[in-house]
């Protein structure tokens, strides 16, 4: 004779009455886990060239669209850009929508040895880059080898820097494009009637 056997819920488990033994119910479906919760952001591009100068300035060659959204991480209130060419529209667009002020000092990148550094124009864009108002901050040219090299360059003998550091750190971002007409404007660069620098070396 067959047995038949009844089955009933006890604390979301299934009890054979006969046996008492349980039987575990289906396994319910893994939980589907939606905004925060789910890591599916892209991963955040920095320009090409990118590195910290010291807290608050950065410095890098030309953004493209793909970096936006790191740059959106600094918090940036000011970017000196140190090419002639104007500002593509996207990056005017973007520039607006994070209420970011552009700084443009046009400073031909021609090659040598027809170089020629204006150094008004490097005085002037240290004005802009001492004054804390604008930081956090951004320098770049189309590179951030040359032109900006030298202007973080003139920058870092504000900052009591010895020259032969200074020459290091250019290096380091030129490499085999170093050019000596930077090197030697940096070397002859006057300081003098620069605001000094609050937080020198």
């Amino acid at each position: 004779m067959k047995l038949e056997m009844t089955v009933k819920q006890r604390n979301g488990d299934s009890i054979d009455e006969e046996t008492g033994v349980p039987r575990l119910l289906p396994a319910a479906p893994p939980l589907c886990l939606v905004g925060d919760d789910v890591a599916s952001e892209e991963p955040l591009h920095p320009p090409v060239n990118f590195a910290m100068v010291e807290d608050g300035i950065y410095r890098s060659g030309f953004p493209e669209p793909s970096n936006f959204r790191f740059l959106e991480t600094l918090k940036l209130r000011s970017i000196i850009y140190l090419c002639p060419e104007p500002y593509p529209q996207a990056n005017v667009e973007f520039l607006k929508s994070n209420g970011i002020k552009l700084f443009q000092f046009a400073i031909e990148g021609s090659k040598e040895p027809f170089v020629k550094i204006p150094e008004d124009t490097i005085r002037e864009a240290l004005k802009v880059l001492l004054d804390d108002r604008n930081h956090p901050l951004l320098i770049h040219c189309r590179r951030g080898k040359h032109r900006t090299g030298v202007l973080v360059g003139c920058y870092r003998k504000l900052q009591k820097w010895c020259l032969a550091s200074v020459i290091d750190e250019y290096l380091r971002f030129a490499a085999a494009k170093a050019r000596i007409s930077d090197q030697r404007f940096m070397e002859s660069f006057d300081i003098s009637g620069l605001k000094p620098l609050a937080r020198a070396c």
